[in-house]
């Protein structure tokens, strides 16, 4: 799951994208609107978190501007702006959620997975395929009842083709969901992901496979490998 940060205080940003990174999001953090809206016109985010005051223009005249071309897109309004008629006129300008400053990062998550949740933005708290099992509040992997443990990467890797297993899931659309802007990918990073979450996933005995479609991308389904 890939998330949009809109904070210009350098600290906090720095420990929200530490947090969600810890959860397993790959995050965009900027400290402005017009870094924001060239990010948005470029990749598909599953959530924004959005603060209001930004020096280069106002959070809430934004999201309205977002709202006319970008209806599908979570959004969580991060604010000091506190007074009820503020959170009301959030809310109404189309913000998903409202969370004030300050807040402890527990709640920030769980206000993230709550959001995702939500029909049509196809997050569910456990993904099952086979014997397979993966929760996404609890960060957990199970194989027949048994807990495996998975790095964050892989992690995120398998929650991605799990929500789609049985199709094809195309390279750039698990490199979107896996890396930021700023993390550095080596070529054959997915690769080598995919590799050692394989490995992992037979180690424990799971009945499903990533199968490679040679020029598109990858597949998961139960099966053995072709």
């Amino acid at each position: 799951m890939r998330v949009l940060l809109i904070e210009d205080n350098e600290r906090l940003s720095t420990l929200m994208h530490g947090g969600l990174t810890r959860a397993g999001f790959a995050v965009d953090a900027f400290g402005g609107l017009t870094e924001a809206d060239e990010a948005v016109a470029l990749v598909d985010y599953d959530l924004i978190l959005l603060d209001l005051g930004l020096p280069d223009g106002d959070g809430m005249a934004w999201l309205k501007r977002l709202r006319t071309r970008e209806r599908g897109i979570p959004v969580l309004v991060v604010t000091a702006r506190g007074g009820l008629s503020e959170r009301v006129a959030g809310l109404d300008n189309g913000a998903d959620d409202y969370l004030v400053k300050p807040f402890e990062m527990d709640e920030l998550l769980a206000r993230c997975r709550a959001l995702l949740r939500r029909p049509g933005t196809g997050l569910g708290t456990v993904l099952s395929v086979g014997n397979l099992d993966l929760d996404t509040a609890a960060r957990q992997v199970r194989v027949a009842g048994q807990g495996v443990e998975v790095p964050r990467r892989e992690f995120a890797l398998l929650e991605i083709l799990l929500r789609r297993a049985g199709n094809v899931v195309p390279r750039p659309a698990l490199e979107e969901g896996l890396y930021g802007f700023d993390d550095e990918v080596t070529p054959n990073a997915l690769e080598a992901h995919v590799s050692r979450l394989r490995r992992r996933l037979a180690e424990a005995g799971a009945d499903v496979t990533i199968h490679t479609v040679r020029g598109v991308g990858y597949l998961l389904r139960v099966g053995v490998p072709a």
